[in-house]
C-alpha cells in the first residue's frame, strides 16, 4: 500500500458520498458510513511519552526528560513501544465494539514546538529549546512510530504540532498574534516541522495563536505556501482543540462558525477537533466551499485511514495485548528515567553508600507523588515508584523519616498550617544523617491552559523560583546544615534560591515516568551513572530576558542569550571525567555545498564507567547578518569504561553551514567557519562548570 494507491482507493469511496456525508467524515469524531462500508473513527489520540488518557500503558519520562537523554536510538525505541501499545489496545477496542476518543491509532504527537521561553507551562511537552535537537529527536520518534509492515501499512500515525509559532502565554492562545521575524520563523520555529514533513509525518495540527495576522488554521501562508508548495507536504492537517471557533470569538476574522469553518477548509484544514465543522453544510449552501474541496479532505483523510490498514488485514491486528507496559517496555522505561535525569551539582556528597547512611530524612511535596512522575498527556503504568519509595527501595537499612515539609503552593486561606510542616521537616533533618528534598512542581501547576480540552488548571509559571511555601521550605533545610540532596521533578528550567549555593548536591528529574524513583535511587548510589544533559537553559531568575509575549528571539536560548546562565544548555555532570583531544578535519577549506568530516578522541579519564553525551558545534564567524553564537549540529552518545578512550567522528553538511537572511531564505555564505567537539558549549562558562574543554578548529567555505 502507497500513498498513491490509498488515495485512489479513498477517491472512489469518496466518489459515492452525498455533500452532508462528506461534511461528517471531517470531524474528529468521524460517525460511521455503513452502506459504504466505513466504521466509525475518532482520529483523536495522544501519544506524548506512552499512550496517553486510555488506561493501562507505559508511562515514559515527559518529553522534555527524554530530550535531556540526547539519545535517537532511545526515542526510537520509545516511538516504537508506543506505536505497539497504541495498536495493541485499538486491537482490543475494536473487538470489544468500542470506537472512542483516546482508542485510535492517528497519535497528536509529537510537539515540536520550541521551548523558547522558561515561563511556559507545555514546555514540558517538548523536546527542548533548539531546533535541531528537537529536529533529530522529533524525527527519530516519528519513523519508529510510523513504522511500516511488508505491505506497507503504517502501525501508527504520528502528528507535528503545534505548527506554528506558538509557545505561549496560555492564557492568551486563543486570541494571540505570535509577532515574528521571518528570519526567526525560518532559524527557529520551523526547521522541527520541515524535519518531521521530511520523515514523512502523516499529520501535521496547527496552533490556536494568529502568525502574520491570520489564525494559524486558517493561513494560507502557513498551510499552503509554506506546508505544501515550499515543502511538499501529504499528509493530513487536523486543528488543534476547538481553535477554529476561535476565528469568530477570540481573532475576530470571522464573524459565524460558517465562516470559520468555510475559512479553515479552504486553507487546509482538513480534519477539525472540535465542533467548528458541524456548520460545513451552512458554508456550502451560502456558496463558502465547493464540493470539490469536501471531496478533496476526505480523500485525504480516508487514505491516512487507509494507509493504517484499517480496511484490511494486516500484521499490526495480531499484536496481543500483553505487550502493554509488559517487562520489556517496563525495562526501556528504566532506561529512559536513567538518561534522562540530569545531574546540575555534586560537591562530592554523591554517589551515596547505602552502608554507610542509617537515617534520611525524605521531605518535600514531590517525596512521594505519583503525579509528580507522570506529567501531562499519561497513561497509567501497572506500577509507580516513587521517590519515597526509591529510597526506600535503594537503603532497606536505614530509618526513613518522611513528611511533607510544605504545600506546593501557597495556600488561598492562610494560616499556621504550612509554618508547622516546615517545622517538622526542621525536626526530622536534624534527625537525619542525610536530607533529601524532593520539590518541584506537577501538571496542576505547570501545562495547559484549562479548557474543554483540557481538565487541569494549568498554565504558565510567573516566576522561575519554586513556589514561596517551597523555597521557605528548602530555607529551613539549608539552615539545619545537614548533607543536603534535592531532587527538583518539575517540567522546565526552576533557580532554588539558596539551595543553589548550600545544597550539596542537585538533581533535575523532570517528571520522570513510572520508574522515576527508582531510577533516581539507583543514581544518587552509583548503580547507575548520570549522562543527562539540559535540553534547555536554565536561568536564573535575575537573569534579564525578554517579555513572555515577545517572540523574537534576540537574547533567548543558548544561541542569543548575552548573559551567564544558571546552567547552559548542554550541560550535565557524571560521577566521571572524560576529556577531549587530537581533534582532526579533513580538510581545511570546501567548495558551497560540500561536507566536512571532523573526529576527536574522547576518554574517561575518571575511575568508574560513564555514558559521555559527544555535542558538537558550529559558528559562523564571518556572517552577513544575525547569526548564533554558537549552535548545535550534531551529536551522539559514547559509552566508555573507566580508563577508556574512542574515537567520534562527524560528517558535517550544507544545512550546519547555512545561515537564514532577513528574508527566511537559507543561504550558504563563502567564509571561515569554527567547529567544537565535547561535553558542551564552546564557551568559558559551560568550561568553568564542567572542567573540560572543548576542542576544535576551523575551515573555509569557499
Amino acid at each position: 500500500m502507497n500513498r498513491q494507491e490509498a488515495r485512489q482507493r479513498a477517491r472512489a469511496i469518496v466518489e459515492q458520498m452525498t455533500v452532508e456525508e462528506m461534511t461528517t467524515q471531517l470531524l474528529f469524531n468521524s460517525p460511521p458510513i455503513e452502506r459504504l462500508g466505513i466504521p466509525a473513527y475518532n482520529w483523536w489520540n495522544e501519544g506524548l511519552h506512552g499512550v496517553a488518557r486510555a488506561g493501562l500503558a507505559t508511562v515514559f519520562p515527559q518529553a522534555i526528560g527524554l530530550a535531556a537523554a540526547f539519545d535517537t536510538e532511545l526515542l526510537s525505541e520509545v516511538g516504537s513501544t508506543i506505536a505497539e501499545e497504541g495498536r495493541a489496545k485499538y486491537n482490543e477496542w475494536i473487538k470489544n465494539g468500542l470506537r472512542n476518543i483516546y482508542q485510535g491509532l492517528t497519535f497528536w504527537s509529537p510537539n515540536v514546538n520550541i521551548f523558547r521561553d522558561p515561563h511556559w507551562g507545555r514546555g514540558q511537552e517538548t523536546y527542548g529549546e533548539d531546533p535541531f535537537l528537537t529536529s533529530t529527536l522529533g524525527r527519530a520518534f516519528v519513523e519508529a512510530l510510523q513504522e511500516k509492515d511488508e505491505n506497507g501499512y503504517y502501525k501508527a500515525a504520528g502528528c507535528a504540532k503545534h505548527y506554528a509559532v506558538h509557545s505561549g502565554p496560555e492564557s492568551l492562545r486563543h486570541e494571540f498574534d505570535a509577532v515574528v521575524s521571518k528570519q526567526d520563523l525560518f532559524e527557529t520555529y520551523l526547521p522541527a516541522f520541515e524535519c518531521l514533513v521530511g520523515a514523512g509525518v502523516l499529520g501535521v495540527m496547527p496552533c490556536y495563536n494568529r502568525v502574520f495576522g491570520m489564525p494559524a488554521a486558517g493561513s494560507t501562508y502557513l498551510l499552503q505556501d509554506i506546508l505544501h508548495d515550499k515543502w511538499g507536504y501529504d499528509g493530513y492537517v487536523t486543528s488543534d482543540c476547538w481553535a477554529i471557533n476561535d476565528f469568530h470569538l477570540h481573532h475576530h476574522v470571522t464573524d459565524t462558525p460558517a465562516e470559520s469553518a468555510a475559512m479553515a477548509l479552504n486553507a487546509g484544514t482538513h480534519l477539525n477537533c472540535g465542533n467548528a465543522y458541524l456548520h460545513l453544510m451552512t458554508a456550502y449552501n451560502d456558496g463558502l466551499i465547493t464540493r470539490d474541496t469536501l471531496a478533496d479532505s476526505v480523500t485525504v483523510l480516508l487514505a491516512v485511514r487507509i494507509e493504517l490498514g484499517l480496511f484490511d488485514k494486516t500484521k499490526w491486528d495480531d499484536i496481543p495485548y500483553e505487550v502493554v507496559d509488559c517487562p520489556a517496555h517496563q525495562a526501556l522505561n528504566m532506561r529512559a528515567a536513567e538518561e534522562s535525569m540530569v545531574l546540575l551539582k555534586n560537591d562530592g556528597l554523591l554517589p551515596l553508600d547505602p552502608a554507610k547512611i542509617q537515617t534520611i530524612a525524605v521531605v518535600g511535596p514531590n517525596a512521594d507523588s505519583q503525579l509528580a512522575l507522570e506529567g501531562n498527556y499519561n497513561g497509567r503504568a501497572n506500577e509507580y515508584v516513587t521517590i519515597l519509595e526509591g529510597v526506600r527501595e535503594a537503603f532497606p537499612n536505614a530509618r526513613i523519616f518522611s513528611v511533607e515539609g510544605s504545600a506546593y503552593v501557597t495556600p488561598k486561606k492562610r494560616g499556621d498550617f504550612q509554618e508547622f510542616r516546615a517545622i517538622e521537616a526542621k525536626i526530622v533533618a536534624e534527625r537525619a544523617d542525610l536530607v533529601i528534598a524532593a520539590m518541584g512542581l506537577n501538571c496542576y501547576i505547570e501545562g495547559e491552559e484549562g479548557d474543554q480540552g483540557n481538565a487541569f488548571s494549568g498554565g504558565d509559571k510567573n516566576s522561575l523560583y519554586l513556589p514561596q511555601p517551597q523555597m521557605d521550605l528548602l530555607n529551613v533545610l539549608v539552615e539545619t546544615g545537614k548533607p543536603l540532596l534535592v531532587a527538583c521533578l518539575a517540567g522546565s528550567s526552576i533557580d532554588l534560591g539558596i539551595a543553589n549555593e548550600k545544597a550539596n548536591a542537585i538533581v533535575h528529574c523532570w517528571y520522570p515516568g513510572a520508574f522515576g524513583g527508582r531510577a533516581f535511587a539507583r543514581l544518587i548510589t552509583g548503580k547507575a551513572n548520570f549522562s543527562g544533559k539540559l535540553p534547555v537553559t536554565f536561568y536564573k531568575q535575575t537573569n534579564t530576558i525578554p517579555e513572555f509575549v515577545d517572540y523574537a528571539m534576540d537574547n533567548r536560548t543558548y544561541k542569543f542569550f548575552k548573559e551567564d546562565p544558571l546552567y547552559p544548555f548542554g550541560y550535565g555532570l557524571s560521577y566521571t571525567k572524560f576529556a577531549y583531544s587530537d581533534f582532526a578535519i579533513d580538510r581545511d577549506a570546501i567548495s558551497a555545498g560540500e561536507s566536512v568530516r571532523i573526529s576527536a578522541t574522547v576518554a574517561n579519564t575518571g575511575a568508574v564507567d560513564g555514558e559521555e553525551v559527544v555535542e558538537v558545534y558550529i559558528r559562523d564567524v564571518e556572517a552577513s547578518t544575525r547569526v548564533p553564537r554558537h549552535k548545535l549540529c550534531a551529536f551522539t552518545r559514547v559509552k566508555l569504561a573507566a580508563g577508556e578512550s574512542s574515537r567520534v567522528a562527524f560528517d558535517i553538511g550544507r544545512s550546519a553551514m547555512e545561515l537564514i537572511d532577513e528574508n527566511g531564505d537559507k543561504v550558504l555564505e563563502p567564509g571561515v567557519f569554527e567547529i567544537y567537539i565535547g561535553g558542551g558549549q564552546p564557551d568559558a562558562y559551560t568550561q568553568q562548570l564542567t572542567g573540560c574543554a572543548c576542542v576544535g578548529g576551523k575551515f573555509e567555505v569557499k
